[in-house]
């Protein structure tokens, strides 16, 4: 994890507004906004995390956890939240409404170069929410 003055550091480096680095704060102090559990055949667990000192959740073993991984052997990757606060987003259906959905975005991830929410979907999950959209 960055102590507060590399913190400090990278947001200068990204040239982030306020807005932004109060959003980013606020994502780095708070708790997972809620507590994963297995969904149809996925098997959730929590992750000892080294880099973010912390145990990390995660709700399937085939795709969360895998990318946990990644997020924890990535020199790039400074820091990972799990079950950041969620927030609405607001689209276009296929029929022209708008809509929205808050949602609860799987992951948080600060990198050196970037910040942003991450969902982890199958390639089959995937192709049903395309779908969906598709034929509506």
């Amino acid at each position: 994890m960055m102590t507060q003055e590399e913190f400090n550091q990278w947001c200068i480096s990204q040239s982030l507004s306020a807005s932004a680095r109060q959003e980013i704060e606020r994502i780095r102090k708070t708790l997972p906004s809620r507590s994963v559990g297995s969904r149809c055949k996925n098997v959730s667990g929590r992750y000892p995390s080294r880099k973010m000192g912390a145990t990390i959740q995660f709700e399937s073993h085939k795709v969360e956890l895998p990318f946990i991984y990644q997020l924890e052997h990535s020199e790039d990757v400074l820091e990972y939240y799990d079950q950041p606060p969620p927030f609405k987003i607001q689209y276009l259906s296929a029929s022209g409404r708008n809509l929205g959905v808050i949602i609860t975005p799987d992951f948080f991830v600060i990198s050196s170069q970037s910040a942003g929410w991450v969902e982890c979907k199958t390639e089959t999950e995937l192709e049903k929410l395309a779908s969906k959209i598709n034929h509506k």
